[in-house]
């Protein structure tokens, strides 16, 4: 195995971790704000949802960009 597969492979790692890192802070932040509020919590919910997939479309790009990298 060359160090260039192994360096896509820990880029692509660890740009899926960062993701799910971020998307359960995300949950978490969403899940207190509607204890907090929750005739609110509909309206927390929606918007987790929608930065949850911006997160995933950056991951997904940065996946794609490790693995296509020379």
């Amino acid at each position: 195995m060359s160090l260039g597969v192994l360096g896509k492979a820990i880029g692509a790692g660890f740009a899926a971790f960062a993701a799910a890192f971020g998307i359960g802070k995300i949950g978490q932040a969403s899940l207190e704000a509607g204890a907090r509020q929750p005739e609110q919590a509909g309206h927390y919910r929606m918007t987790a949802i929608i930065v949850s997939a911006l997160i995933e479309g950056a991951c997904l790009f940065a996946i794609v960009v490790c693995l296509i990298a020379k």
